[in-house]
């Protein structure tokens, strides 16, 4: 059994002694270790893999529990003003999906999951529309169609919040979710939700972006994933790609490039966020990847 643990803190010296201490006394081992002290905002940052001690032959020895692991730790967090997570390392985040009428990302997340190169859990697809209910049913994923007008926005995001809790959610993916979020809703599942947009924001605002870009010739297409906030399109980034595009491109053709990039850049977020790689740092984050 291995584990993961991050945290943030305050940067001062003796913070890595100390989580190498608890390590020892506990007669376990690091895997895999990161760390980074931000200059601007004067934190530390750290995502640390460790596991039993494979060293030695000593069969009487057994890797603690969780529970214990973490109750010890606690003490050090403290002295050290430490936000900290601590997981098993085969842990797999409880993931909602919500989408609209544009289907390439949701369709490329299922296909990962499955395939598992994403290490995580779908319990859940909610929507605003009922087109993807045949594909959820493909991958055995309950599938909820929670339509949604200015004057019911209220009642429906009350009842995604219930799904939240019902299904223990830990990570909320919208994956072309074509609704602006209340800060209601921001503010319950802060750092917990993670949304893509194609990075011609905020040129290109609006419907058809992509014909938009078509009409101004751009020569790259890009996406970005971010966390969510009250504030549309200005959380915190976890990861952004571009690729190079040509002016023979019809706006269809320019469409698919972007759909592509946005597949990709947002199954890399929620990889980072299942591998406990994101850690946010103000309004910005810090990604071990």
């Amino acid at each position: 059994m291995s584990f993961i643990l991050t945290l943030s803190c305050p940067d001062r010296p003796g913070i890595v002694s100390a989580v190498t201490g608890f390590l020892v006394s506990h007669n376990l081992n690091i895997i895999d270790s990161s760390q980074y002290g931000d200059p601007t905002s004067h934190r530390f940052f750290m995502r640390m893999h460790f596991g039993a001690d494979t060293t030695t032959n000593d069969s009487s020895a057994s890797t603690p529990s969780l529970s214990s692991l973490r109750e010890s730790f606690t003490p050090i967090a403290t002295t050290h003003s430490m936000s900290f997570s601590l997981l098993e390392a085969t842990h797999k985040p409880r993931v909602l999906i919500m989408v609209s009428k544009i289907g390439h990302c949701l369709n490329d997340l299922l296909f990962r999951q499955s395939t598992g190169q994403l290490a995580i859990e779908i319990p859940l697809i909610v929507s605003n529309h009922p087109d993807f209910e045949a594909l959820a049913a493909t991958y055995k994923i309950p599938f909820m169609h929670l339509p949604v007008t200015a004057d019911t926005k209220q009642a429906q995001e009350s009842r995604i919040l219930e799904l939240i809790k019902e299904y223990d959610i830990e990570l909320v993916v919208l994956a072309r979710y074509m609704q602006v979020l209340s800060p209601t809703l921001c503010e319950a599942m802060s750092g917990k939700i993670i949304n893509i947009h194609h990075s011609f924001l905020p040129s290109f605002k609006g419907a058809k972006p992509y014909h938009q870009a078509y009409d101004r010739g751009v020569k790259l297409v890009g996406a970005t994933a971010h966390f969510v906030t009250s504030d549309l399109d200005e959380g915190p980034i976890i990861e952004q790609n571009v690729v190079r595009v040509g002016h023979a491109l019809s706006p269809k053709e320019l469409t698919h490039a972007g759909s592509n990039v946005e597949s990709n850049v947002l199954a890399a977020a929620v990889k980072y966020f299942a591998e406990r790689r994101v850690l946010l740092n103000g309004h910005k984050t810090v990604v071990f990847n």
